[in-house]
């Protein structure tokens, strides 16, 4: 992905933590995941459709 991708980092990403995170960019057929530590180094690419799939697949899972 490009500079010009809108990189997002965690909301849960604060002080002392902040830049031990990963970023995400989404567009409509993809999902690109980066370290926040080093931005410039390569991206995992997915699409769309799975990567959705993998976020949601935790909040079907019953609780213990």
């Amino acid at each position: 992905m490009d500079t010009r991708d809108h990189w997002r980092k965690s909301s849960y990403s604060g002080a002392g933590d902040g830049n031990s995170c990963v970023e995400l960019a989404s567009r409509p057929t993809r999902t690109a995941i980066r370290d926040s530590k080093t931005p410039a180094r390569a991206t995992l690419n997915f699409p769309a459709p799975a990567f959705t799939a993998f976020v949601e697949a935790p909040k079907r899972q019953p609780r213990p």
